[in-house]
């Protein structure tokens, strides 16, 4: 029930232009807890003068809307519980009405009613010798294919109820399709106005949308309640326009919220998505929240910063609780598997679990982020997005590369530096290591691909054949990013031998790229940015926006990878795919993470440090089972993941006490110091290893199979590490270590923790059971390596 808080009616203003025009009405209250409802339904609506626009609705739709009915201005008034708001409302363009605009309102209602989707008209070689566009973005070549293709028959000029192109989505007659228009709708209209006005095809005079929004921007339902949407459309001169009968919706998350004909979206379970809403190939999202339950009295969390406070505030919203703290034991070895990719020694824990000091937790943080393994850690994860590999770059120009990532990561050089460094790149590879980057991708399409998915998490490929189907990425900013990279060169150099395949790349003093449809030239221009060029290199340019202070798209993709390589997913899932139709679970967040970065002067060290010290990295990963996934995917547990192929593989040899030995490089080289994939290793395919072909985070594979286990169960691997006489079970055995003593190294080693009582007994039993002191030892060496509790980073 709603009390006495703000009344809010959307839009502020309203003004109707053209006899198809219309807007939907919005009224929201606020309830006793302050929580917004919709109160559309129940509001008292009334235009005071019904000749220039009066109240009804919109094809049918069971909601109020105003219809112009002539030119002129008029106000509205809208009252509810004895509150009352007045609106002015304008209406021109019916005495002499112009024709509907092909793009903004015949292909956009093609597009809604799904006619050019991609498993209709809209497929690669369409439907019944009909092909559109996929989604209208190529509306010159739709406007040419529906009037003048096939001797023209989908139109009827002198007759326009007789045109196909009508005919068929009302199913007047056969259609494999459908009905996809309902006789007198809006869309039905319009059309045949179109038609009857000529058939006009595409104006370059005519405006099209620069954004498309959806009110409310975030909704919360309690459980089958229902609430309306209003999507508007703003163009260049400011105007808006209710969009909401043309732009194509969807929800995220049937399960979540449901959307319902006439843009009315209904609580179908409990969680948060969004309602998605395309137009003219502009996206966007409108958060809807459904809480799991009300929780009274919601219990204090201690807040070390803003992650906490905005971690705690979004399980609030959801009626969510949060994990109690993590035991020492979890979080020694989650700082390390996170920080540094490495487990701790059975001293180093033991030291740790004896430590009474309060503060132990933030100097146990601090020591791990001073450890060379950080060095090794973090050179693997930025060689693999980076494509390290002496395939592509010769085993000079890879060992360069490497040296030089690893350099800047013992440095703790900036990361918009470190971009800067990269993307400017030039002269020997040999000399110069991040001129390699060049190497890994050569084309100018491949480098503005690799570069906007690893340094702004954006995934252009589609953008390269047509308009992104989910973003607003067109070809022309595809070939705009392409252009950056096209005044570059690679040639070969003997500087070092006739075969030591030495290249140098360099800046050419012409190269364009060209647009493939329009064949024109293309000028360098950033993505969602004024076009920026530079005399001598382009990819200056390119590198001061790129690395900008300005630019959220950079800083928002490095915060949400970092985030995600701490806690194994990312605000943004998956890490590299941020695009306005997959929104973060925490937005909030993911904006203070992003400016917590820039503050911190890009430094990589101080990112991670803050999510290492917050109250949110320390839950515990082994309670909230009542919310499920939900708790992983808002981090109110820490979410559990396999441990990666090279952190296992070591692990195994720490523990066991015997070193993998990679041909080519010293003994005691551990897995995360490979400087590339090229070292065969059958246990590093099998647990998931990036060959580094694509600059995608999907590449490394986590989720465990039954060929990893029966690898750990029953393979070599393990076995001849456990069985090896110079490893820790040889050693221990050898020096006729007592049980108690025994067992709990064993555990310190493995599992980073002192066993429990009852796991202490067991293991001693089954020792004094065992057919041999060996077997027993390796036995039980054997259970821990193989427990989820070894295999899992929790």
């Amino acid at each position: 029930m709603a009390g006495g808080g703000t009344l809010v009616v959307y839009p502020e203003a309203i003004r109707l232009v053209g006899p198809f025009s219309v807007e939907r009405l919005l009224v929201l209250a606020e309830d006793d807890g302050g929580r917004r409802i919709d109160i559309t339904r129940e509001a008292s609506i009334e235009c005071m003068n019904p000749a220039i626009a009066g109240i009804g609705s919109a094809d049918g739709e069971a909601r109020p809307a105003v219809l112009p009915a002539s030119d002129g201005a008029t106000h509205l008034r809208v009252a509810w519980r004895g509150r009352a708001i007045e609106l002015p409302v304008t209406v021109a363009g019916l005495a002499e009405p112009a024709p509907p605009s092909f793009e903004n309102d015949v292909v956009a209602r093609l597009t809604r009613a799904g006619c050019n989707g991609g498993a209709c008209h809209g497929a690669q070689h369409g439907k019944g010798g009909f092909k559109l566009s996929l989604l209208g973005y190529e509306a010159e070549d739709d406007h040419v294919t529906i009037t003048r293709e096939s001797e023209g028959r989908r139109v009827v000029l002198f007759d326009p109820p007789r045109s196909l192109i009508l005919e068929k989505p009302l199913l007047a007659v056969p259609h494999a399709g459908g009905r996809r228009l309902e006789p007198g709708s809006a869309s039905h209209r319009a059309i045949e106005s179109w038609l009857e006005a000529g058939a006009p095809g595409p104006s370059p005079a005519e405006s099209a949308p620069t954004s498309v929004e959806i009110h409310p921007g975030n909704t919360v339902l309690a459980p089958g309640e229902e609430a309306l949407l209003v999507v508007t459309a703003r163009f260049p001169d400011g105007s808006l326009e209710d969009i909401s009968g043309k732009a194509l919706l969807s929800s995220l998350d049937d399960g979540v919220a449901a959307l319902l004909p006439g843009a009315v979206v209904k609580a179908s379970g409990a969680g948060e998505t969004s309602i998605m809403a395309r137009y003219r190939g502009l996206a966007a999202v409108s958060r809807v929240t459904v809480p799991f339950r009300r929780i009274e009295g919601y219990p204090e969390i201690e807040a070390r910063g803003f992650i906490d406070e905005l971690a705690s505030r979004k399980w609030k919203s959801l009626g969510i609780l949060p994990s109690k703290r993590s035991s020492d034991a979890d979080f020694l070895r989650r700082v390390y598997l996170s920080a540094i990719g490495t487990i701790p020694s059975a001293e180093e824990a033991r030291r740790f679990l004896d430590d009474a000091a309060p503060d132990k937790r933030e100097k146990l943080i601090d020591e791990v982020l001073s450890r060379p393994e950080y060095v090794d850690y973090w050179t693997l994860r930025w060689g693999d997005i980076l494509r390290i590999d002496r395939q592509k770059m010769g085993e000079k120009g890879m060992w360069s590369f490497y040296s030089w990532v690893r350099t800047a990561v013992r440095e703790d050089r900036p990361l918009d530096r470190f971009v800067e460094e990269l993307i400017t790149a030039q002269g020997s590879t040999f000399i110069s290591g991040p001129a390699n980057y060049y190497r890994s991708s050569r084309k100018p399409q491949e480098l503005a691909e690799t570069t906007s998915q690893v340094f702004l998490g954006l995934r252009l490929q589609c953008a390269q054949c047509h308009h992104h189907p989910f973003e607003k990425w067109s070809q022309d900013d595809y070939y705009g990013m392409a252009a950056y990279f096209g005044r570059l060169g690679v040639k070969g150099s003997s500087e070092f031998g006739v075969y030591g395949e030495e290249q140098v790349v360099f800046v050419k003093k012409d190269g364009e790229v060209r647009h493939p449809k329009k064949g024109k030239t293309v000028a360098p221009k950033p993505l969602d940015a004024d076009p920026a060029d530079d005399d001598v290199d382009r990819r200056r340019a390119l590198a001061r926006w790129l690395t900008s202070k300005d630019n959220r798209l950079f800083a928002r993709n490095l915060a949400n990878r970092f985030w995600g390589y701490m806690f194994g997913r990312g605000i943004v899932e998956p890490v590299d795919d941020l695009r306005v139709t997959n929104p973060p679970s925490n937005p909030e967040l993911l904006d203070a993470l992003a400016d917590e970065l820039v503050k911190g002067g890009f430094r990589q060290k101080h990112i991670i440090r803050t999510i290492l010290r917050s109250s949110v990295f320390e839950l515990s990963s082994r309670e909230n089972r009542e919310d499920g996934l939900a708790a992983d995917r808002f981090f109110a547990r820490y979410p559990v993941r396999r441990l990666q192929a090279e952190v296992l593989l070591d692990a195994i040899a720490q523990v066991t006490a015997v070193p993998e030995r990679f041909p080519g490089l010293p003994s005691g080289t551990r897995a995360i110091q490979l400087p590339d994939a090229r070292f065969e290793s059958y246990f590093l395919q099998s647990f998931g290893k990036p060959r580094r072909e694509i600059a995608c985070e999907c590449e490394r594979v986590s989720l465990p199979n039954m060929a990893q286990a029966l690898h750990l169960m029953n393979g070599d691997f393990i076995g001849g590490r456990i069985e090896d006489s110079k490893g820790r079970a040889g050693r221990l055995i050898s020096e006729k270590t007592a049980d108690g003593p025994l067992v709990e190294e064993l555990y310190l080693a493995a599992l980073g923790r002192r066993p429990e009582a009852s796991e202490a007994a067991r293991a001693g039993e089954y020792l004094a059971a065992a057919p041999s002191r060996k077997e027993g030892v390796e036995d039980l060496l054997w259970a821990l390596l193989n427990s989820s509790e070894f295999v899992f980073h929790r």
